[in-house]
């Protein structure tokens, strides 16, 4: 007891106290407020959730079932993940009229707000590929446009056209152009494979692999037109076309002065 009552009159027992005082204070508000940052985040989420199932039901189960089984028109959602919901829905090709065509890019139905809410409903339904974030697509940092390139040429080039142009497919299919995509959209393409397009996993394209693809699309779609008009970019199809064209009616107009000058 006299030793306790010696370190409590010990000079350094108040400062010592009160920097214990002061470090129990600020790590409890610390975690109070990791808690409550956490928890709008969740809430939001809920929320989302919650919306865009009301969405779904009124806009989108009446091709792919109330519970997103799928069924004769359309495929089921289960599993497919937010990152396919996002594509597909913040690109325009869904909803659409006739699924027995193949969907086109066009002016989203949803806002941003409404899409991001049927892709959290649809990921809730069952594990998928979530949509990349801001931070997972800086391209600029962590791509490179020769390696894009190669990659490009080497994986996408037989069906988008080696300038990403876009091309023909079999049974009237076609891949898209990839020109004026934005980074998100390819990412998920890569991640989902949709309609005709394989499915990149991290194992055959790593993440960082596929920002270099992104970068070197970006890259292509801002080169100058150093040489004049640049035909779609498509190769020497479309410019023997033009000028075979071209050639021919030149001489037809050659053959038909020479006849009337005759006469």
């Amino acid at each position: 007891m006299k030793r306790l009552s010696r370190l409590r009159r010990h000079h350094a027992a108040g400062p010592i106290l009160l920097i214990f005082a002061l470090f129990t204070i600020g790590t409890t508000f610390q975690v109070a407020s990791a808690v409550n940052s956490e928890s709008p985040s969740v809430a939001d989420r809920s929320v989302a959730i919650e919306e865009g199932k009301q969405i779904f039901l009124k806009g989108c189960s009446s091709c792919h079932g109330l519970n997103a089984e799928g069924a004769e028109i359309a495929p089921s959602l289960i599993g497919v993940g937010a990152a396919s919901v996002d594509f597909q829905v913040g690109t325009g090709r869904m909803p659409m009229a006739d699924m027995s065509q193949q969907a086109m890019r066009k002016k989203p139905v949803y806002t941003p707000e409404e899409v991001y809410a049927l892709a959290m409903y649809v990921a809730s339904l069952a594990p998928g590929p979530e949509i990349p974030t801001e931070e997972a697509l800086n391209y600029e940092r962590d791509g490179s446009v020769a390696e894009g390139g190669e990659l490009f040429r080497t994986n996408c080039a037989m069906c988008h056209n080696f300038a990403g142009q876009g091309g023909a497919l079999t049974q009237g299919k076609y891949a898209p152009t990839i020109m004026g995509v934005e980074p998100k959209h390819i990412y998920e393409a890569m991640i989902t494979g949709p309609q005709s397009m394989p499915v990149f996993s991290d194992k055959t394209i790593t993440p960082e692999e596929k920002l270099s693809i992104i970068k070197w699309a970006k890259a292509a779609e801002a080169e100058p037109q150093l040489g004049g008009a640049a035909l779609g970019r498509v190769g020497p199809v479309t410019e023997g076309l033009l000028v075979w064209t071209l050639g021919i009616g030149l001489l037809v107009g050659v053959a038909v002065w020479l006849a009337m000058k005759a006469k």
